[in-house]
Formats: C-alpha cells, structure tokens, sequence
C-alpha cells in the first residue's frame, strides 16, 4: 500500500490550483524521478501532449469567472440585491461535490460516445458541449426582469457549474493517463498557463466585452452582457475541437468495462435516485428553515447555522436512499463499494482515523479566508467607484498573473525548505494580507492602493496553493488517484463556498471593514491545523522509516 515518506515530495500534481511548480516524483509506486538537464526540460513543452494540455487547460479555465466575478458584476449592473448577488457563489458547489460522480465519470460507459471517441475524450466532449449549452442559457436570461428569470439564471449557472466540474475531473484523468511520471510535472504547468488564460479571457474580457458594449452601473445593457457571454461559449471550441483531434490516452484504451450494460444503468438509477432525495430534502426543507431563521432573529450567523443542518439534512437523506437502494440489490454491492466506499477506506486505512480526521480538516479549512473573501471582492470594488475595466485590469489580469508568480515562488520554497514549513507561510500570508483590504476600504477609490491590495492578496494566495497542491498530492494513492483527488479538491472549497455565499449578508451586518478582519480572523485556526498535521505525519513518517 502506498504511503508517502517525504512531504517535500509529490505523487501527482493536482491540476486546476494556481501552481504546478512543485515536482512531480517518486512514491506512488510510479518510478522515482531522476534530475534532468535543462535542455531536456525545456525540449519536453514541444511534447504535443504537453500542448494538448496547454488548450485543454484553457477550456477548464473559462467556466469558472463566467459564475462568480463576471456574473456577479452583471447582476449587480442589473439592480439584483447584494446579498443575493453572493448567493449565486453557490452555483459553483458542484466542484465541490464532484468527488460524487467522479466515480461514475471513471467507470461509467456513454452510449456511442465512449464506442466513437473513448472512455475519457466521450465524457469530456459532453461535458464541453454542456458548458456552452449552459452559457448560451445563461447569455438568453435578462436579471433585471428578477423573479422567475432570476430562478432561471440560477439554474443556468448550477448546470455550468455542474458540466465544468465533470470538465475538470476528465481532464485531469486524461493528464494522468496520457503520459509517464516523469511528464507529469511539464503538462501540469501547461494546464496551469492555459487555465489562467482562460480565467483573464472569462474575467477580464468579459468585463472589457461588456464595457465596450455599452454596459455599465449607470446604465444596464442586457444585450451588452449577452453579447458577451454568447462570445464566452465561442471560446469553448478551444477546448471541444482538441477533444475532438487528440488521440485518447493508451492506458484507457486497455481499459475494459468489466459489468454488463445493465449494471452500469442500475448504478446510474441509484445515483439519480440519492441525488433526487438531496434536491427534494433541500427544496421542502426551505419552508421549515426560514421558520427556524426567523425564530433566531434571522442574523448571518444563525442563517449559516441554520443552511448547514439544513444540507447535511440534505446529505443524510441522499445517502440513506443510495445504501437503501443497494441493499436491496438494485446494484451490485461489490459495484458500488468498488466506486464509492474503496478510495474512502484506503485514505484511512494508510492515515488512520485520528491523523485522517485531522487532515480533512486542515483540507477542507485550509484556503477559507481567501475563498471566502474572493467572493465578494469585485463587488467591494465596484462599490468603492472602481470602474470594471480597472477592476479588470487589477484583478483578472495583474493578479492572475501575480498568483502564477507566487505560484512558482512557492514551488521553489517548497522544494527547498519542505512542503509543511511552506504551507504554514502560505496560511499565514493568506490571513494576514486580507487586512490590506481594511486599508482600501477606508481610503476608497485608490487605485495604486488597490494595485498594492492585489498584489499582496495574489501573491499569497499563489504561494499557498503551490505548497497545497504538494500536500494534497503527497496524500493521494495512485490506486485512487481520480476519485481521491476529486475527494480533496471537492473538500477544499465546499464549506469556503457555502460560507461564501453568506459574505453579502454579513457585510450588510458588519460592513466591509469588519468583514475582512473576520476573513482573516477564521484563518487562524487553520494555523494550528498546520502544526498539528505537520507533527503528526513526521511521527507516523519516522515510524515508517524505522
């Protein structure tokens, strides 16, 4: 069973965070990596599947921007409250529910598409084309009418959410399955450029789109915006037409689908069926919450307490129906422990329960005053007189390209001096610099200030998450990388997006400038996590050494 010894190590770079500068080695089983020249190192970005990744990365970077800074931008031009403006961060939850289906997406045949173009490019062309579905439904939705268009735009933007987490998921597995260890480090830094592409192309170019089209918070033009994200879903053929020429990876080629036809639709059923009772469980339940809010004075905290029973509610009924259904045989029991409850028992089985607890928590909290803070960051902009090309210019193009910098910046340290001591700096910095936003909130429209407040916030944040994606790597077994992976990453921002959600409502409370102390506040625990995990592994990694 694999277990990893050096936390300065990784297995396999986790695509879709801000840096790949960690390397890509050694204990998985795979083959340590060997140094090489520099030469060999630049000549593998000609590896056409490095370039394959670089359009694929591309093609996972749109979606994200298009559901929480543009959209936000759009429905506040629109005249949409606020809060709910924060509510739609929600819509993104599918990336951190992913770790539910990513199953069914590795194992799961599609009716002519896996039989055309294989197990991993049939999943991603139907993902890809589901995306641009969802943003041309997006792109036919005025917000301004409210009501039923915004109910509208917000099932819109759950299916985009939805289509780009699958996204992720399949190109992830494409990146692992598509070339040997030693490749792995190279394809995941050209995910890493073509996904921030596609981030400043969804952030600021939509936002310049919008502007040049005549949209602004003075006077609101639907067709600006549609326009704009009808131009968004044509950036999707990137993506859909290298799907459509690459050829799929050997390994998955050599993959067979080991149970009849019918067991794969009846695993489908029992997906549907548990995802049906969480809709259900959520919608009927709304009634009963705002009863209970109401009776608890209706603050932000009490709503965010209230929200949490509610989804776990949610979460509890889904999972009562799924094992219901398969002890009552509508699946195959050893189908389903094989796709759900083995790459759960294997993390805890390697870890044990205490040290396997306290990691998820240090996953699931570690990046939760970043997360939190950035949902409502260009809505704060705005509200400080920033026009959406400075906030364009300053946020999705000077600091994604900062991020990309402390990205590498933290590869390297962490490299040198160890993945733990890393992450504890990143955790720091992460908290620390979100008090550079009191400072702009009571000097208002600064825009040198603002230059400095991005920096400080992007460089941290790329910092940190190039020690995390080591981390998390070093934690995954190659047996389970797919469905493990998805597990950490899905974990990772669920409840910094639920709580995101909420930021509106606690602005309006508490104002901007007590809101990024408390951002920066729910960062501190995260500190004693880190210590705690760091003492942990290093005793269990002696242990193992002797």
């Amino acid at each position: 069973m694999n277990q990893p010894k050096d936390l300065s190590a990784t297995s396999v770079p986790i695509a879709g965070t801000a840096a790949a500068a960690a390397p890509a080695v050694a204990d998985t089983g795979r083959g340590a990596r060997q140094p090489g020249r520099w030469r060999d190192a630049i000549g593998a970005f000609r590896d056409r599947r490095v370039v394959t990744m670089l359009f694929l990365g591309f093609s996972a970077g749109i979606p994200l921007l298009l559901i929480f800074s543009s959209l936000s931008l759009w429905l506040r031009e629109a005249g949409v409250e606020r809060n709910a403006v924060t509510f739609f961060s929600w819509a993104a939850l599918g990336y951190s529910f992913k770790f539910v289906w990513a199953p069914l997406v590795d194992r799961l045949p599609l009716p002519w598409l896996t039989r055309r173009y294989g197990r991993r490019r049939g999943w991603l062309l139907l993902a890809q084309l589901a995306i641009v579905a969802a943003i041309l439904l997006m792109a036919s939705v005025d917000p301004a009418q409210g009501g039923d268009a915004l109910v509208r735009m917000a099932l819109a933007a759950v299916m985009l959410g939805f289509s780009a987490a699958t996204q992720d998921i399949c190109i992830d597995a494409y990146r692992i399955e598509s070339a040997p260890p030693e490749l792995q480090g190279t394809l995941s830094a050209a995910y890493i450029v073509g996904y921030r592409i596609g981030m400043v192309t969804s952030g600021a170019g939509a936002l310049f789109l919008a502007a040049a089209f005549l949209s602004s918070a003075e006077s609101y033009s639907f067709t600006a915006w549609s326009l704009t994200y009808n131009i968004m879903a044509g950036t999707m053929l990137v993506g859909i037409v290298t799907t459509l020429v690459v050829p799929e990876p050997e390994r998955s080629r050599k993959l067979a689908y080991p149970y009849p036809a019918s067991s794969y639709a009846r695993l489908v059923l029992v997906f549907l069926c548990a995802a049906a009772a969480f809709a259900g469980t959520f919608f009927f339940s709304a009634g009963a919450a705002a009863a209970l809010k109401a009776a608890v004075g209706g603050g932000a905290f009490a709503t965010l307490l209230v929200e949490a029973v509610r989804l776990a509610l949610a979460i509890g009924v889904a999972g009562l129906v799924g094992w219901g259904l398969v002890s009552l045989g509508t699946v195959d029991r050893a189908m389903a422990a094989e796709t759900w409850i083995a790459p759960v028992l294997d993390f805890f089985r390697r870890y044990g329960l205490a040290t396997a607890l306290l990691l998820l928590a240090l996953v699931g909290l570690y990046r939760i005053s970043d997360i939190v803070l950035g949902v409502i960051a260009n809505v704060f902009y705005q509200d400080l007189g920033f026009t959406k090309p400075e906030i364009a210019k300053a946020v999705n193009t000077f600091g994604v390209l900062v991020s990309i910098v402390g990205g590498f910046l933290g590869g390297i340290l962490a490299t040198r001096f160890g993945v733990m001591r890393i992450l504890m700096l990143g955790a720091v910095l992460s908290a620390a610099t979100n008090l550079a936003f009191v400072g702009l909130a009571y000097a208002g429209h600064n825009v040198p200030l603002m230059y400095a407040t991005v920096f400080a916030d992007n460089l941290a944040a790329g910092l940190a998450s190039a020690a995390f994606v080591a981390f998390l790597s070093s934690l995954t077994n190659v047996q389970f990388t797919a469905v493990q992976y998805a597990i950490f990453s899905s974990l990772m921002t669920l409840l910094p997006k639920t709580l995101g959600g909420y930021s509106g409502s606690i602005v309006d409370g508490i104002g901007y400038p007590g809101f990024f102390i408390f951002t920066t506040l729910i960062g501190v625990p995260v500190l004693v996590l880190v210590w705690l995990a760091g003492k942990k592994l290093a005793i269990r990694d002696a242990a193992t050494a002797g």
